[in-house]
């Protein structure tokens, strides 16, 4: 069994410890007072089995908690005050000096925590540890000097989340809609560098993801890119080609026919998107950004959003391309074909390529043959994005998210024309709805508590909130150019301040939730998917939103609900709620909780059914919110794919699937490697030939809207290994 130390790094639990700091504080008190050697034993032994029944690595102050509680059980109060006292001193001297500790552990690369923090971010690397050691400085001046003592509290035991707080002490914002084409065709400057407006579609994609790559460096979330913006390119470089061939002909001295040359130069053209898509999708997974990471980034594939019909068809070659080059893989270090974390790929469903007779399909079935391999693209229904995202038009609106699903709310210019790209999220702060309800519950079902603890961490929220919106304001535009001065994102002047869009729509922030079912559970005894619990459910949703509304009538900031997508947080809440309030059964009983609306990893319910009922929780998340179906190997089932892609258009704005694809480097298995339980702790083994080393195997698993390949803490691999197929 594990332990978790102060610095983070993970130990073997000791049994004797116990004995023997009980014994120290038994050693001062007065004889009457005294507890026996027996006694002593006892505590350790209790604390050992509450310990074992946890399933996971408890933190030193968990088991001292403990420890405090058998004490005081055992009538030792003087032994528990001394206990408690030299706790507390000791915590009075670590407070002397908060960072030089984790930093050093960062370093040594033994902190456990930070290990599996961010699966897509390898701490042995320096430059992520660089990134991780400013994170801890960030983080410690944000916590003692920039935020209220409320909020780093509430922070700290769970009730809330603070995003990002390791980047809370910069001017830094969450995530961007990035306006490429507004880059491309007018031009952008990069670190001083002065980058017009590219004369072939290969060098528009190369510029692209420069772009990429900066604009990963000066904020700290997802960012999302269209083809659409690329599309023109490919004109361009048909024009050039045409012109090259021409060239050669006139050299020759030939007469080829026009059929003929058309050939040569489609030939010609083909092989110039595919270096191009080639140059996107290995830059953005080789490039590291300055958060020692590849950028998060989302290619947005809508043919719809073509302005006509032979944009359209160029748009169609390079979209078929990048399912092409996604579904063929990127080579590991042994040479083998393995599943890429980014870009993540996004497919918009639409009547142009939703059936067997429309003229696009061959990309829908492209797109189905990739996602059973490779689990993207993710898929958008035009269908029923154009119901929910109206503007104050009432016209229906078709965006990406930025990033893996935050999504903007509608917004018209100053000309009132729909605008998207440019656009961007100022932060998230999240509330623990499992905590809400276990703290309204402590006696009892009690529904009409339940709304008034709700009110309550609602405006500690929107006080967490506040302070991010702040933070931002008064910002110049020299802090990131590339984002305020050159286009991403506006074109400011030098020294202006980007205030006028952080307000009135312009961008938005995100009140994020997590945790619904456990909540409807908690105050109802009914599950999501019963229809009490789903209309309790839908209450909560809706109170979420109202709180948004009137935060947003009050300030003129456009406040918007956001399903959190939990990765290590998910196991912070679940420790945080079990120290709280102890394991409650089928709320506190896990090492995670379920990220925002999602029905229970471990419900027995098929694909169809759970995205039905999920559709009408995504709509009440106007901010960002995905659902999912886990599904076995389908590569040999594309028509099973194909059904569920055909019901996500016709009921459900955004989903995935998620397929396995994984790679033991040992013995070559291809399959699915499974998780097993160790010595207390769980482990990724291959099942052919039982390597449980993780840095010979790749694997790759979706937790959180994007594909993580780095692995994960305890409570999220819990959450992994208890997922039941839908499929």
């Amino acid at each position: 069994m594990k332990i978790i130390k102060r610095n983070k790094t993970e130990v073997e639990f000791d049994f004797n410890k116990i004995i023997a700091a009980v014994t120290k504080a038994n050693d001062v008190v007065e004889d009457g007072e005294k507890m026996t050697a027996m006694q002593i034993r006892r505590i350790a032994d209790s604390v050992q089995k509450s310990c074992e029944k946890m399933g996971r690595a408890l933190s030193v102050e968990e088991i001292q908690d403990l420890v405090e509680k058998q004490i005081m059980a055992h009538g030792a109060y003087e032994v528990a005050k001394r206990y408690i006292t030299y706790r507390y001193t000791r915590s009075l001297i670590r407070k002397s000096n908060t960072t030089d500790d984790s930093i050093l552990t960062l370093i040594e690369c033994n902190n456990e925590e930070v290990k599996q923090e961010n699966s897509n971010k390898d701490p042995s690397v320096n430059s992520v540890q660089r990134d991780y050691m400013a994170g801890e400085v960030s983080r410690d001046i944000a916590e003692r000097i920039l935020l209220p003592a409320e909020i780093v509290e509430a922070h700290k035991q769970g009730i809330i989340h603070f995003h990002d707080t390791d980047y809370y002490a910069q001017h830094m914002h969450n995530c961007d809609l990035v306006n490429l084409e507004d880059m491309l065709q007018n031009g952008t400057v990069i670190s001083g560098t002065m980058i017009e407006r590219p004369h072939s579609f290969s060098t528009a994609c190369n510029i692209a993801t420069q772009i990429i790559a900066q604009v990963a460096s000066n904020q700290y979330g997802g960012q999302s890119i269209s083809l659409t913006h690329l599309a023109p390119f490919v004109q361009v470089s048909r024009d050039k080609i045409t012109a090259m061939v021409n060239k050669e002909i006139e050299l020759l001295d030939v007469r080829p026919s026009d059929e003929k040359i058309a050939e040569i130069v489609e030939g010609r053209l083909k092989e110039e998107i595919e270096r191009g898509v080639q140059t996107i999708q290995y830059q953005v997974v080789t490039l590291m950004t300055t958060n020692g990471q590849a950028p998060f980034v989302t290619v947005f594939m809508y043919l719809n959003e073509a302005k006509d019909p032979a944009l359209k068809r160029d748009l169609a070659l390079i979209i078929e391309e990048v399912l092409k080059q996604r579904y063929k893989g990127v080579k590991n270090e042994m040479g083998v074909y393995v599943t890429p974390a980014f870009p993540k790929l996004v497919y918009v469903l639409e009547e142009d390529n939703i059936t067997e007779d429309a003229p696009y399909w061959y990309l829908t079935r492209l797109a189905a043959k990739c996602t059973a391999k490779r689990m993207v693209p993710d898929y958008i229904s035009e269908k029923i994005m154009l119901q929910l995202k109206k503007d104050k038009n009432g016209n229906g609106n078709c965006y990406t998210c930025m990033g893996c699903r935050s999504f903007l709310t509608p917004y018209l210019d100053e000309n009132g024309q729909p605008k998207y790209y440019g656009r961007f999220n100022q932060g998230v702060v999240t509330i623990n709805l499992v905590d809400v309800a276990c703290t309204a519950c402590r006696d009892g079902k009690d529904e009409e508590s339940f709304w008034k603890v709700l009110d309550e961490r609602l405006e500690l929220c929107h006080k967490a909130l506040q302070c991010r919106h702040e933070r931002l304001e008064g910002t110049l535009s020299d802090a990131a150019p590339i984002l305020w001065q050159y286009g991403a994102l506006a074109r400011l002047e030098k020294g202006e301040p980007i205030t006028k869009l952080l307000h009135g729509g312009y961008s938005t922030i995100s009140l994020g939730y997590a945790g619904l079912w456990e909540c409807v559970y908690a105050v109802t005894g009914k599950k999501l998917t019963e229809p009490e619990g789903e209309e309790f459910g839908l209450r909560v949703m809706q109170a979420l939103n109202d709180a948004c509304a009137k935060w947003k009538a009050a300030e003129c900031i456009d406040y918007s609900l956001y399903g959190t997508p939990l990765e290590s947080t998910t196991y912070k809440f679940a420790k945080c709620l079990q120290r709280r309030f102890g394991v409650i059964e089928g709320v506190t009983d896990k090492s995670y909780i379920t990220n925002s609306y999602h029905i229970h990893v471990t419900e027995d319910i098929n694909a169809f059914d759970k995205l039905a009922l999920e559709s009408k929780f995504q709509a009440l998340s106007p901010g960002g919110a995905i659902s999912y179906v886990e599904v076995p190997d389908m590569q040999n089932n594309l028509e099973g794919v194909i059904e569920v892609m055909k019901f996500i258009y016709d009921n459900i704005m955004y989903a995935e699937l998620n397929t396995k694809s994984d790679y033991c480097q040992q013995c070559g298995f291809d399959g699915e490697i499974q998780i097993e339980e160790a010595d207390g702790k769980l482990i990724w083994k291959c099942p052919k030939c039982g390597n449980t080393d993780q840095n010979t195997m790749n694997v790759a698993r979706r937790t959180c809207g994007y594909i993580g390949t780095q692995y994960w803490n305890q409570g999220r691999t819990q959450e992994i290994k208890e997922r039941v197929l839908h499929l």
